[in-house]
């Protein structure tokens, strides 16, 4: 019989355990890979989508492509300083958060920039910001929190129930005034799904829904403009050069891509045929050049990273961490469900709304408050992880024989 507690077989342990340590991998490489994915698939995308609009109005066909590059920049830079914040510090905060989201959208309603008749954009000098993009992660960073301090009331009562609805409420007001019908419809589902989620009375659950759908149909048959975005959803032909015009030209670039598309930088429609070619609709430029496999590539890595957050939920859950749980939940709802509006609304399925696609559109607020998002995903991630490791050395250093006084490796402490 071997001697477990004979100094050889000792080391040897104490060797095996530091492999582990070292081949333990912090991070999900998944959720890193996903993502440099997609921002590629947009900076090839962008740039080729927005050639013919940056040489008429700048004289320069990358203009766009290097303001992108510049936004990706920043994303990267904010998302790595995010990676350095635990999550205790959005656990203490989320209601200071919230403030800023309202004091975000207060402001822009004062000093806003209007670009096509809305006021949505802060211009801090050369930046300019969207409101609405932060405020969209504050909101869900105080819901989740909200539901951690109220999970109780929210679960057993009416009142407690309720009284998020209030918040969202006031935000939703804020964002109509400029108005922004889609980023309220993302506020409110993800504000559903995730009381859902949190176990509310089946009978509120499905009472919320009702009043939502109610509310928007009422925001969009009161108000002119809304209610033409419906008639040229349902028949986009009938004013094919008026109401209809940009849902036509974007169901032509995607009739034009078929299968496998006419080849990178091959679209007719990107020609200022289709309005906002890089931004809104940058999914039919992609459907022409690359098909229906690039658009499903898309969507497939918009879905891997969104069972990645729901899972990551599921799990912190799990772990008695559920700040960490609901907030990666929010990500994930909101994620899929502004990357099926964006293309729902190119492909003709849904009414038009002005959404960017996760990670890929043009645009430096969205683009750097996703990226945010993702960077707090693997933030609660690598939390969990060092938090199971930690746990597994200190089980290992209870169970360790005392007659062996082994060297203890040391251990950086986040």
């Amino acid at each position: 019989m071997i001697n477990i507690t004979h100094p050889s077989n000792a080391l040897v342990q104490l060797f095996a355990a530091k492999h582990d340590e070292v081949s333990q991998r912090y991070y999900d490489l998944t959720i890193v890979l996903v993502s440099v994915a997609l921002l590629a698939i947009g900076f090839i995308i962008v740039t080729s989508a927005s050639m013919p609009i940056a040489t008429r109005l700048f004289e320069n066909p990358f203009h766009f492509a290097i303001r992108h590059v510049i936004y990706m920049g920043l994303a990267i830079a904010a998302a790595v300083i995010v990676l350095q914040i635990p999550m205790q510090f959005w656990r203490v905060t989320n209601p200071y958060l919230l403030l800023a989201a309202i004091f975000l959208l207060v402001a822009v309603l004062i000093v806003g920039r209007t670009v096509n008749g809305s006021t949505r954009w802060l211009a801090l000098g050369p930046i300019t910001i969207q409101a609405a993009e932060p405020a969209k992660l504050f909101f869900f960073c105080y819901l989740a929190g909200y539901l951690v301090r109220r999970y109780e009331e929210v679960t057993e009562n009416l009142k407690g129930f309720v009284k998020p609805l209030i918040v969202f409420f006031v935000l939703a007001l804020l964002l109509l005034l400029q108005p922004d019908l889609g980023t309220v419809v993302v506020m409110l589902v993800t504000t559903i799904g995730l009381l859902f989620l949190a176990g509310a009375r089946l009978w509120q659950f499905f009472a919320l829904v009702f009043v939502g759908m109610m509310a928007v149909v009422a925001l969009i048959v009161f108000e002119e403009y809304r209610m033409r975005r419906i008639t040229a959803f349902l028949d986009p032909w009938a004013d094919p050069y008026g109401s209809g015009y940009q849902l036509t030209q974007s169901l032509m670039a995607y009739g034009r891509g078929d299968w496998f598309g006419q080849g990178l930088g091959n679209s007719l429609q990107k020609l200022e045929f289709l309005p906002e070619a890089h931004t809104d609709f940058i999914v039919a430029i992609l459907a022409e050049e690359l098909g229906f496999v690039g658009v499903v590539l898309v969507l497939t890595l918009v879905l891997t990273l969104v069972i990645k957050a729901l899972r990551i939920g599921n799990l912190a859950l799990s772990r008695q961490r559920p700040f960490d749980g609901f907030l990666a939940y929010s990500i994930g709802i909101w994620f899929s469900f502004q990357t099926a509006i964006n293309i729902g609304a190119s492909a003709g399925i849904l009414p038009t709304k002005g959404l960017t696609l996760p990670l890929v559109s043009y645009g430096g607020s969205s683009l750097i408050v996703m990226l945010v998002a993702t960077a707090i995903l693997l933030r609660i991630d690598f939390e969990m992880r060092v938090e199971g490791v930690q746990a597994l050395k200190s089980g290992k250093t209870q169970s360790k024989p005392k007659s062996i006084a082994a060297p203890q490796p040391e251990v950086d402490h986040d």
